[in-house]
């Protein structure tokens, strides 16, 4: 298993926009589906949003149309950009392909939407 870090969050007003990255370590990469997950407090770990190694995506209904995943397998780094933020989607967000997961778990990123 390879290693993930998380970076790009941050405290933004409802309505506002966030780049999250994870760049990740090992040679899997490429081959895998990726996906965004996120956990806020006092509720279960969620996937909001996954890419597969040829660039399909997915969405959950509460993320679609707000929030775009991207990768790019020559810097093996997913992107999340996130678009019209609410306070709903205050949460640690982390990545990690598709169970099962073939990283280990990493920090996460704290995103906070204020209202």
């Amino acid at each position: 298993q390879g290693h993930v870090v998380e970076s790009g969050g941050g405290l933004v007003q409802a309505g506002g926009s966030l780049r999250l990255s994870c760049a990740t370590s090992g040679s899997i990469f490429s081959i895998n589906a990726m996906g965004w997950y996120r956990q806020a407090p006092g509720k279960q770990r969620e996937l909001v949003a996954s890419i597969t190694s040829g660039n399909s995506t997915n969405y959950a209904d509460s993320v679609k149309g707000r929030f775009t995943i991207r990768r790019d397998n020559g810097k093996n780094t997913v992107y999340l950009q996130m678009n019209s933020l609410k306070p709903e989607d205050t949460a640690v967000y982390y990545c990690n392909t598709p169970f099962p997961y073939r990283y280990y778990w990493g920090q996460g990123t704290q995103v906070t939407v204020s209202s």
